[in-house]
């Protein structure tokens, strides 16, 4: 069975996205160690030490590796606030589902697993879809009612002021 190109492309998409969610989770879960047993940080310090170097590694990778697309240099700034939105969304469920687990008897070792399960499906979706999107959909920002407009409006037809586009 040959696949399409589309699907290839998506198929090698979820390949990268594995290998560096493998360098996020490890390099992460290593730091949350020493941060745990050498330096003997209570859970919230350590899961954010460990997650603020995995968070670094993995933007870096998910941004010029697995979703590279030339187009959005064009929008640094809204992928960077985006990738920081999900990664605080996702620091705050993760901590909640360690701590919980933790509470129940289970490790934050193993609750890293469990928990790192949830957000392999979760990021993937978020990240394709909008943090590192293949389009960008222009907003355009609504005019200001001035009273320019209000006095250019005419009742019926198109209004006499038009906006000078740059």
């Amino acid at each position: 069975m040959r696949l399409k190109k589309k699907q290839r492309k998506e198929i090698t998409r979820i390949a990268e996205y594995m290998i560096s969610g493998g360098v996020y989770f490890w390099s992460g879960y290593a730091a949350f160690f020493i941060c745990d047993k050498v330096f003997h940080l209570n859970l919230w310090w350590a899961k954010l030490a460990s997650n603020i170097f995995g968070w670094t590694m993995n933007y870096v990778l998910q941004r010029y590796w697995v979703f590279k697309n030339p187009k959005l240099a064009q929008h640094k700034t809204e992928v960077t606030t985006r990738y920081a939105i999900i990664t605080l969304v996702d620091f705050l469920i993760d901590y909640l589902i360690v701590a919980a687990l933790k509470g129940v008897g289970i490790t934050p070792y193993v609750g890293t697993f469990i928990s790192s399960g949830f957000f392999t499906v979760w990021n993937y979706l978020w990240y394709k879809f909008w943090v590192f999107p293949e389009r960008f959909t222009e907003t355009r920002k609504k005019a200001k009612l001035t009273p320019a407009r209000v006095v250019a409006h005419r009742a019926y037809g198109h209004s006499a002021y038009h906006r000078i586009r740059k």
